[in-house]
């Protein structure tokens, strides 16, 4: 893997790099533009954050300890989550083989990682699913599994507070799994190009 760091993304999708297309390519059923795509994930996030933290506060006994009336949140599990973002587009672009692209909008709340390369569908869902698994439902779910109600100590918290928020930051990842999962039939490769995914037999 060759990393690139390309600085502030222009939101003009032709200054991302290309390669020529496959022939018999087919574009993924997908928002073109990354005003779409984001606003389209920014909703199936607002969802996530609402069943996790219902779960969260469920699992937790609440927002405060009846009983110590400590807060049931770890304000260091939300830090953590912010300081995940990088870490986050660091560990997809990992998992490409060839040259990665890492671009970043703050103003936009934009920060990705693009790649030309070839991939089969398990690697693309691999490489979607990584750091979601690492930083969300990983921690999320030892916090559901461990979490007493009664002690809730504050490593079991920060894991949950980690979870619970870095889960829903994935939702772009997450619609690129359910594209591959329903659109890419058995054996296709797909590949980015511009801002869309394209699949293809080999």
């Amino acid at each position: 893997m060759t990393f690139h760091y390309m600085g502030k993304f222009s939101g003009n999708v032709d200054d991302l790099p290309e390669s020529q297309h496959e022939e018999g390519c087919v574009k993924f059923k997908e928002p073109d533009s990354p005003k779409k795509l984001a606003l389209i994930a920014n909703g199936i996030s607002l969802i996530i954050y609402v069943f996790t933290l219902i779960l969260y506060f469920w699992r937790a006994g609440g927002l405060v300890n009846k009983e110590t009336y400590i807060v049931n949140f770890s304000f260091l599990g939300l830090l953590a989550c912010m300081i995940t973002l990088v870490p986050h587009e660091l560990i997809h672009a990992i998992c490409f083989k060839e040259d990665v692209y890492m671009y970043t909008n703050l103003k936009q709340g934009m920060l990705f990682v693009f790649g030309p390369e070839r991939m089969s569908k398990a690697r693309f869902i691999f490489m979607s699913m990584l750091p979601n698994l690492l930083f969300g439902f990983i921690p999320f779910v030892l916090f559901l599994l461990f979490a007493d109600p009664a002690n809730l100590s504050p490593v079991i918290k920060f894991l949950g507070t980690l979870g619970a928020f870095a889960i829903p930051m994935g939702a772009g990842d997450y619609m690129n799994v359910f594209n591959s999962l329903t659109q890419m039939p058995r054996g296709a490769k797909c590949y980015m190009y511009k801002f869309n995914t394209y699949w293809y037999m080999p």
